[in-house]
């Protein structure tokens, strides 16, 4: 009897270049998308979009680290990392 199931196919290796760029592409999505959504909420936003300054800067810096974590451990990788097949 042939057993299939004991023949294991290694993953496929992931190219460092779809990390690197799902890393960059996820960084200025959160800073630009949590960033605006700060400073509504705080009221910076500005002509040119907007601007950050002490508790809301430290706010959107919390927000970022929280995408980043909840993405990668519960969510099986953040937005960009799932798009480019990443992870």
């Amino acid at each position: 009897m042939n057993e299939n199931n004991s023949e294991q196919t290694s993953p496929r290796p992931i190219a460092h270049w779809r990390i690197i760029l799902a890393a960059i592409l996820d960084f200025l999505t959160a800073f630009f998308v949590i960033g605006y959504g700060v400073a509504l909420v705080s009221g910076d936003t500005t002509d040119e979009g907007f601007q950050l300054n002490g508790m809301p800067a430290l706010v959107l810096l919390a927000l970022i680290v929280a995408y980043f974590w909840i993405g990668r451990k519960y969510l099986g990788g953040t937005l960009w990392q799932r798009l480019l097949k990443a992870r």
